[in-house]
């Protein structure tokens, strides 16, 4: 890990340059928060002299359409503020975490060569810590990707899961059965390297001058917050909006399909699920996916948490950003 006195939490360039930016990560669960704090920090940045645009941190709000499941800034927030990785991918096109993080980090390089602050916000720890950290993937190879792909569509899931775990013990329990491209990514890459490994590694700041900040939710508030919020896209049109893609090929799309809501719908639409049905689904899959997601960014002991419910956030963000000691 860094030191406090490293140029990854300073800003000073390597050759001692003039000091870069700082890069702002804004995480927490769904419903925290995190895009409108986002929008007022950008905005209070700016009043200031420094000026700031968001970078979406979302690994399902890159597809053009996918807005009410997402809960995408809106057109009038980004007019507030610049929104980049946004409505930039068809939901027909496979987006991957290695994709992502080139995208991220050329936005990111580009924001801070012209003297503006990214505020990076959302996504996984597996997305943040990629754009974030001295993270390599291994590489792909068409070939081997398509040959798994016939055995999955051949023998299904659960068999390509035990071959998986026969080959990779470790993988058990960090990979879920049902997680098909998963599972095809990961033994394409036993294929290729020899070896796989299910965990994230040591974290390392490849990027400089970083500050990591996570919104803290009572559980049983996050919850509430979970419910209402699919309960309102519900109401804002989520089913509608999934036959519209439908039309545009969601189904065909890997990635797109699988987000949390519009798995959902499809199943729905597929006579699978009532709308009740869907709607509790979702709301059981978003609440697995915010604890999970939580347990892992708890494990970062970089990053400073916040109370979600705190009146003046872009204050004391700023003023960590600004220290004499880069806030450390």
């Amino acid at each position: 890990m860094t030191s406090p006195l490293s140029p990854a939490t300073t800003g000073a360039s390597a050759d001692g340059a003039r000091p870069v930016p700082p890069l702002v990560v804004l995480i927490g669960p769904t419903a925290s928060g995190k895009s409108s704090l986002a929008i007022q920090l950008a905005r209070s940045l700016d009043a200031s002299g420094h000026p700031a645009e968001i970078v979406n941190g979302d690994s399902m709000a890159i597809y053009a359409g996918m807005d009410i499941g997402t809960a995408k800034p809106s057109a009038s927030d980004r007019a507030l503020v610049p929104h980049h990785l946004v409505d930039v991918l068809e939901v027909t096109q496979t987006s991957t975490v290695a994709d992502f993080q080139q995208l991220a980090r050329e936005v990111i390089a580009r924001l801070r060569s012209s003297g503006r602050i990214p505020i990076l916000v959302g996504g996984s720890s597996l997305y943040v810590r990629a754009v974030i950290d001295d993270f390599e993937f291994p590489g792909t190879d068409p070939q081997v990707r398509a040959r798994w792909e016939r055995e999955l569509a051949a023998h299904g899931a659960a068999a390509l899961y035990e071959e998986l775990v026969r080959r990779a013990p470790q993988a058990r329990g960090a990979i879920e059965p049902a997680n098909s491209r998963r599972i095809v990514r990961a033994l394409e890459v036993l294929e290729l390297t020899g070896h796989y490994s299910p965990h994230l590694p040591p974290p390392h700041y490849l990027l400089v001058n970083v500050h990591q900040f996570g919104l803290v939710v009572d559980r049983e508030e996050m919850d509430r917050r979970i419910e209402e919020r699919v309960h309102a896209m519900f109401d804002a049109g989520l089913v509608d909006e999934v036959r519209r893609l439908e039309g545009r090929g969601l189904r065909r799309g890997v990635t797109a399909a699988r987000a949390l809501g519009y798995q959902q719908v499809l199943a729905m639409l597929d006579g699978q699920l009532d709308q009740q049905g869907a709607i509790r689904a979702t709301i059981d899959g978003t609440r697995r996916f915010a604890r999970k997601q939580l347990g892992w960014f708890r494990r970062d002991p970089r990053i400073e948490w916040l109370p979600a419910d705190g009146t003046d956030l872009p204050q004391r963000i700023a003023a960590r950003l600004f220290a004499p000691d880069g806030g450390h």
